[in-house]
């Protein structure tokens, strides 16, 4: 909710279904809009199963050509029931430079893989640094992590995004960085 710019809660038209949010004319449902932005989730792999289900057939999403759904990194519960529930055309991972990240990413993509489901690129986030106050560019997590993976493995690096505070401030209005492909 809080990347999208999203505040409220869903709606239902028949008691049965929810409605979903919209932020930047894109449809969005999160565990967010369900519970208090202070409340953990502590929840077990069923539980967490069962949300993702349901938010995959009682919200009534429309018309759409393309349904991303973010997870967390792993290759846990929610991954493979979404992989079994639901007609996955391609994964795209995303990692970040550091090892531990793209040992996550690498099992991600094996996950997939295994699964039949085509990786079709991954995306490198926090690649570099760009002070604000003197423009220096540093890789503050290491480098290259994307095109490892590329070599490795070969999926495709789709782009590499930096850390910017223009992101964090409006994700969605920030400028693309020039390494974005």
């Amino acid at each position: 909710p809080r990347l999208m710019g999203i505040t409220g809660r869903p709606t239902s038209t028949d008691g049965k279904t929810l409605l979903p949010m919209e932020g930047h004319g894109i449809k969005v449902m999160s565990m967010g809009f369900l519970v208090p932005e202070d409340t953990p989730m502590i929840w077990r792999g069923p539980m967490v199963q069962s949300a993702l289900q349901q938010m995959l057939r009682d919200v009534v999403w429309g018309d759409v050509d393309i349904l991303i759904v973010d997870m967390p990194p792993g290759t846990g519960d929610v991954q493979l029931t979404l992989c079994q529930k639901m007609p996955v055309s391609g994964a795209v991972v995303v990692t970040t430079p550091h090892p531990l990240a793209l040992a996550d990413v690498k099992r991600a993509a094996e996950l997939f893989q295994q699964l039949k489901i085509p990786v079709l690129g991954a995306i490198e986030n926090m690649s570099t640094h760009a002070c604000s106050a003197c423009g220096h560019v540093s890789t503050l997590f290491g480098e290259g992590a994307g095109l490892a993976l590329q070599a490795d493995s070969g999926i495709p690096l789709l782009g590499t995004l930096p850390l910017t505070a223009a992101l964090q401030e409006d994700p969605l209005q920030a400028p693309i960085h020039p390494e974005m492909k």
